[in-house]
């Protein structure tokens, strides 16, 4: 699964973009569209259980998980009617699996803003506007041959016509579908066509030196709007998480010191953008490796056992499972099997994060 971060034009999206993915690139001009085709890096989700776990099974590597970014090109009001290169932009959001939006927080008078001044919740609208109108295009298209098919009776059109004609009329409400709450029929049937403002989102709120924590007006704007839609807000400075980035580990630690942090906000950023996909980890512990996987929240161990390879989810047997809290209490897997800890499942069960497991299969 991937997340696109997107946004206006310099509102900081492909400094944090080259911070996260801790991409060499120069940087970006201060002017419109310098992003035109889509980056895009793998981010490592940082995870303090991996280091608990390997207190007690010591391992020859660590992985954390991982999770896919693309930075796309900034989007301007008029883009869903191809205005500064709208629709090739806003073809790329429909390919990933959740949206990342850069709002910027911060006033500079060196770093022009595309309308004349810094309006985080203007940014917000534009952006949601624009996703949201491309949607109506695609569904109002799609609508009549759907129709049409479903006159001959097919099933499925008919299915398809009911949730359409639903998503459109929740637009006349100006929610995006992420607000839309539909049948999971119905869903599914239109998940072909890539729904931007279906997608879950993300918000970044790009703040000042002076603001980290994020107590500006601006801010407070962010995060009153993103509550609205059951959005999450993370504040980072990417200016500043950009010159971290570029430091070794021991100059690193003495400059989030200075500044009062206890970790890179990007870390942060990496986290929430891992829940906002819908993921959650589960382990694999052994001499060889002490590894994350994602999977989706909800996933059956049989699914959960497919991320590591197709082969262990179509030959599934069972799954022996142990949590970081039984390790910690029992210091060794060997303990935790005698003190009765050990959980065998079956198909059924439904992964937990955390869970440290042992998949059996045939």
């Amino acid at each position: 699964m991937e997340a696109g971060i997107v946004g206006l034009p310099n509102v900081g999206k492909s400094t944090l973009f080259n911070a996260l993915t801790s991409s060499q690139a120069a940087q970006s001009a201060n002017y419109p569209f310098c992003t035109i085709e889509p980056n895009e890096g793998i981010v490592s989700v940082p995870d303090d259980r991996l280091t608990r776990i390997t207190k007690y099974i010591v391992p020859l590597k660590i992985i954390p998980s991982a999770l896919k970014l693309v930075d796309i090109a900034g989007i301007v009001k008029g883009a869903s009617e191809g205005q500064g290169l709208g629709n090739k932009f806003l073809s790329h959001i429909r390919l990933v699996d959740a949206i990342v939006q850069v709002v910027r927080c911060f006033e500079d008078p060196d770093v022009i803003h595309v309308d004349g001044k810094v309006d985080p919740i203007a940014d917000m609208d534009t952006i949601e506007t624009e996703l949201m109108l491309s949607d109506i295009e695609a569904l109002q298209g799609a609508l009549s041959k759907a129709e049409r098919t479903a006159r001959s009776g097919d099933k499925d059109a008919k299915l398809r016509v009911a949730a359409i004609q639903k998503c459109l009329a929740h637009f006349e409400t100006d929610q995006p579908l992420r607000t839309l709450d539909l049948p999971e029929a119905e869903a599914k049937s239109l998940s072909s066509f890539g729904l931007m403002s279906a997608k879950p989102i993300l918000f970044v709120a790009n703040v000042d030196e002076n603001d980290l924590e994020g107590k500006s007006p601006l801010v407070t704007k962010v995060r009153e709007k993103a509550a609205a839609v059951g959005a999450s807000v993370v504040c980072v400075c990417a200016k500043l998480e950009a010159e971290i980035a570029e430091l070794d580990e021991a100059d690193r630690a003495e400059m989030l010191e200075g500044v009062g942090l206890k970790e890179p906000a990007l870390n942060h950023i990496a986290r929430a953008t891992y829940r906002t996909l819908g993921l959650q980890s589960y382990f694999t512990a052994g001499d060889k490796e002490v590894r994350a996987w994602p999977v989706p929240i909800g996933a059956t161990a049989p699914q959960a056992a497919g991320v590591i390879h197709s082969d262990f989810e179509r030959g599934f047997i069972r799954v022996e499972i142990y949590t970081l809290a039984d390790l910690e209490t029992y210091k060794t897997e060997k303990e935790i099997r005698q003190a009765g800890k050990l959980r065998v499942e079956g198909k059924a069960y439904v992964m937990q994060d955390g869970d440290i497991c042992h998949f059996l299969f045939n």
